[in-house]
C-alpha cells in the first residue's frame, strides 16, 4: 500500500523577518500534526506603517503523512 498525504493551508506572522515566520508556523504546526514532511510557501506580505516594515506573514502549505 501507498503513502496517504494530507495538505493545509496555514498562516504565520513575525516581527522580524519571513524567516522567523516560517519557522514559526511549523513549529506550531509540529505541536497539531504528526509526520510533517515540507512546507511549500504560497505568499508573502509585509505589514507597512509610515514607510516601515512592521511585520512579516506567510502563507503556507503544510503537507503531513496520515497515519496508517
Amino acid at each position: 500500500m501507498g503513502t496517504v498525504a494530507r495538505v493545509v493551508e496555514i498562516s504565520a506572522e513575525s516581527d522580524t523577518s519571513f524567516d522567523d515566520a516560517v519557522s514559526t508556523g511549523v513549529e506550531r504546526a509540529a505541536r497539531t500534526l504528526r509526520n510533517i514532511k515540507s512546507a511549500w510557501i504560497k505568499e508573502q506580505h509585509v505589514d507597512v506603517a509610515d514607510g516601515r516594515i512592521t511585520g512579516y506573514r506567510v502563507h503556507m502549505l503544510v503537507t503531513f503523512v496520515l497515519d496508517e
